[in-house]
């Protein structure tokens, strides 16, 4: 499960071949025990929680990297480790 960012204490994951529970592109993020699955095309909660504030920054670093999300998605799906991406600041 490799930290492909972190930001204001939440890490930002990507499961290799992680395409059967969730169909859909997505990341998952963790903050303080909590973890949330949000997929990458629109933001929307799969499953889990964050606090709200700290749910929207990663919905918010989601919008400005969707396209580096996207291609660490195929890559990641394929087996192939995904490449870090810049974090909130």
């Amino acid at each position: 499960m490799p930290t492909i960012s972190m930001f204001y204490g939440i890490l930002v994951l990507m499961y290799f071949r992680d395409n059967q529970r969730h169909s859909l592109p997505h990341i998952h993020a963790r903050y303080q025990g909590q973890e949330v699955v949000i997929a990458i095309q629109d933001g929307e909660v799969l499953e889990g929680n964050l606090p709200p504030r700290q749910l929207r920054m990663v919905q918010v670093w989601i919008d400005i990297h969707r396209e580096d999300l996207m291609l660490n998605w195929d890559l990641a799906v394929s087996g192939e480790p995904p490449f870090r991406i810049a974090p909130l600041s």
